[in-house]
């Protein structure tokens, strides 16, 4: 503060003079320099403890507008954004009855209980094994000016984005404090895990445990250079399997808390997570790998509409994409982690869908149908992710029939979820899985749900007429001559748009074409036909994008693409077992195997 800044006189602190401070603390608006001004006199004259005395008397008395006089005032020194006055209103003997002032909001039908809450904050705080006195204190007065923040943050008109900028930077500097002093402190860390891991703790205190951790971490990954160390620190303590264990209790705070924690490493470190997944697919006796933790919190949610769904998915995301493990990990490692969440994982995923479309039950309630669609949408991630697993698991499963089931369902999000992972399917244009839906037939209910929305215009029929558009203007022949051959009879009553009558157009001049094109061939040598080689690899007939797995994929695979006839349960053939032994995981600190070149490895069929 400008020490040539003259200061302010103030009203006396008395009670007949309170409306006349109140019109004195809104008049200096966004000016900063009457802000300091007015930060500089309060700080002079000792006013705030004084102000603070009246309060303690006006509320002994029930004075209920100087009490409503007094928010205002606090509120707007609050407003004034000047550390000299908070150094004062967050002291341990002034903090309480700040929070007092603010609970005389005019706008409230009743006082709130601003005080009450930061004596529970604090008592629970006792459970924190935090050894030095100062940093216990600081620690509370942090998480009470938070609070306070958030009071007087909330319903605030009209203010710009450096809004009570000092206020934020004045609690950052404390959090930063406590941090450096806490994230070297393996004894508090120790004490923190003891009791997360203990079945004893009592559930308050495993909450709060459990809220605290929470807040450390996202501070602690808000600050780059301090999340390595952060996080190395964490992983003598077996961080990841203390959220897995936590992220399997019933209490709903709890498993969030875990949750929201176990993003954050996901997101900055999700290589920590690969490590830690591939070690438990060594343990074949194990039934509860974190992959199944998450994927059963993502089934169960009882509140699928809140948000908590949309988290577990992104981190499943993360886990699961081949893109994020390709710089860490090998080819053969990444193999073997996906045959790992193929073999004992998705099975877990599928299990409501299979278990909803076993008896042509479509009409499922509101939120069965919420976690179907979750489901779906997982799905139809891994489609496109996994190339190479997800073509043997939708054919060996057949699993794109009981998919097209739920496109009777009544709920309309569900219906085009559905629709949403035939039509992945058919984008990638993969030989495996057009003859896959040719030989099962599978367009007929497409064909009968076009059909029986009749002529209404709604997102499920743009939806369903964009399908067989797709299929169109891709010219994917194999599929056009099945549309055209099987359901053409159905397709024509259909005339508001031109998709089917083109569709048809396109299948006659093909026929053309290729009966023309085998009259003017030349008759070949006995001995000579041409026969397509059918080792061509599968890499060579998919799309250019997210070849990640297939790159890792074994040559057999190659089988895959073959054209000849076979049952479609064969299509996939199946992967070893026992592969888990064969690799090691690299440890992220280990900057020579971090150095060392990356060989594309095949597994041997």
């Amino acid at each position: 503060m400008s020490a040539s800044i003259p200061s302010m006189e103030l009203p006396s602190c008395e009670l007949p003079r309170l409306e006349e401070m109140a019109d004195l603390v809104s008049s200096v608006g966004r000016s900063r320099v009457d802000k300091e001004k007015l930060a500089l006199a309060l700080k002079e004259e000792g006013y705030i403890p004084k102000l603070l005395q009246l309060f303690q008397v006006c509320e002994n008395v029930k004075d209920t507008e100087s009490l409503h006089l007094l928010f205002h005032i606090v509120r707007g020194i609050l407003y004034l954004d000047e550390e000299v006055v908070f150094e004062v209103m967050f002291s341990d003997d002034c903090i309480l009855d700040v929070a007092g002032c603010l609970e005389y909001d005019p706008s409230l039908a009743q006082p709130a209980r601003h005080r009450e809450f930061l004596m529970k904050t604090a008592k629970r705080q006792e459970v924190l094994p935090i050894r030095e006195c100062e940093i216990r204190h600081k620690v509370r007065q942090t998480s009470s000016t938070d609070y306070i923040r958030s009071i007087i943050s909330r319903n605030s008109p009209g203010f710009e984005e450096s809004f009570l900028s000092t206020l934020t930077a004045f609690i950052r500097r404390s959090e930063e404090e406590i941090l450096k002093v806490l994230q070297k402190d393996e004894i508090f860390f120790s004490g923190i895990f003891a009791k997360l891991n203990d079945e004893a703790t009592a559930d308050e205190e495993l909450r709060e445990l459990v809220k605290f951790f929470r807040e450390f971490f996202a501070f602690s990954f808000a600050l780059p250079e301090n999340r390595r160390e952060f996080l190395s620190t964490l992983s003598k303590f077996k961080i990841l399997p203390t959220l897995k264990r936590l992220m399997g209790m019933n209490d709903l705070q709890v498993r969030s808390g875990a949750t929201d924690i176990l993003s954050y490493i996901g997101y900055f470190h999700p290589f920590k997570v690969h490590g830690f997944i591939l070690k438990e697919a060594r343990q074949i006796d194990n039934n509860n790998p974190l992959l199944t933790v998450i994927i059963e919190q993502l089934i169960n949610n009882s509140d699928p509409g809140l948000g908590g769904d949309s988290q577990l998915k992104k981190i499943l995301y993360i886990l699961i994409d081949p893109e994020n493990m390709r710089h860490r990990i090998s080819n053969l490692e990444l193999f073997q982690y996906l045959d790992f969440f193929y073999d004992r994982c998705i099975q877990v995923l599928t299990a409501p869908l299979l278990a909803d479309t076993s008896e042509n039950s479509y009409d499922k309630d509101y939120q069965r149908a919420e976690t179907l669609a979750l489901v779906l949408d997982v799905l139809t991630f891994c489609m496109q992710r996994h190339r190479y697993h997800m073509k043997r698991y939708v054919t060996s499963e057949d699993l794109l029939r009981r998919v097209l089931l739920l496109l009777k369902s009544k709920h309309r999000f569900l219906a085009l979820a559905a629709l949403r992972f035939m039509r992945r399917m058919i984008a990638l244009k993969n030989d495996v899985y057009n003859r896959y839906i040719i030989q099962n037939n599978l367009f007929e209910p497409v064909v009968n749900a076009l059909l029986d929305n009749g002529d209404r215009s709604n997102l499920f029929n743009s939806a369903l007429l964009e399908l067989f558009e797709f299929i169109l203007m891709e010219d994917i022949q194999s599929l056009i001559k099945h549309l055209v051959e099987n359901f053409s009879a159905k397709l024509d009553s259909i005339r508001y748009v031109s998709t089917f009558q083109r569709l048809k157009a396109k299948y006659k001049q093909e026929k053309s074409c290729h009966s023309q094109t085998l009259n003017s061939v030349p008759s070949v040598l006995p001995g000579k036909a041409f026969v397509r080689d059918e080792r061509v690899s599968e890499v060579e007939e998919e799309p250019m994008d997210s070849k990640v797995e297939e790159e890792a994929a074994p040559t057999q695979s190659s089988d895959v693409s073959s054209t000849t006839s076979m049952p479609l349960t064969r299509v996939m053939p199946p992967v070893k077992k026992g592969l888990f032994e064969k690799f090691s995981f690299p440890d992220d600190d280990d900057e020579e195997e971090r150095a060392r070149p990356r060989k594309r490895a095949r597994v041997d069929s």
